[in-house]
């Protein structure tokens, strides 16, 4: 239920999918995106959970395949979010690329650029049944997604 230590190319795979769209937003930003006045608890939370829940993606092997079970839906469920992640970000970059759009939700997921790759990494974390990937999905979460529901907020005040 801790883990096995050792290498996950799942958890890789994962975190590829995660960042190669995530750089390419770097130059493809919405219009008017700022990341001043987020609040400094939830960016806590956020860069604790990113940078953990990256160490737990690739150091428990308990993420890569085995003999196919039940339990396999788990990763099967895990990897259709991420693969509506991709498509989320699909859609994006072929948008105007408005702050609505970076933070509209997908197939009745709210602020899915946030909640799709957390509730992804979680279900990857009952796969392996890893209690720390748990743990730290739910740091990151409070941060990512509140952080993306704060600013979901103020764009719909505005």
């Amino acid at each position: 239920m801790l883990g096995t230590l050792g290498f996950s190319y799942i958890g890789l795979l994962f975190l590829i999918m995660l960042m190669v769209p995530n750089l390419i937003w770097t130059k493809n930003q919405p219009k008017g995106y700022t990341a001043e006045n987020e609040n400094r608890i939830l960016a806590i939370f956020e860069r604790v959970g990113e940078m953990l829940t990256t160490c737990c993606a690739l150091v428990f092997s308990d993420f890569n395949l085995r003999e196919w079970s039940m339990w396999s839906l788990w990763l099967v469920a895990a990897f259709i979010l991420m693969i509506m992640y991709e498509v989320w970000w699909v859609r994006y970059f072929k948008s105007g690329r408005r702050l609505d759009d970076f933070y509209s939700g997908f197939l009745g997921v709210p602020v899915a650029g946030a909640t799709l790759p957390v509730m992804a990494f979680f279900l990857l974390g009952i796969y392996g049944k890893v209690v720390w990937m748990l743990i730290v999905c739910v740091i990151l979460g409070i941060g990512h997604i509140g952080i993306h529901w704060q600013h979901r907020c103020e764009m719909n005040s505005k």
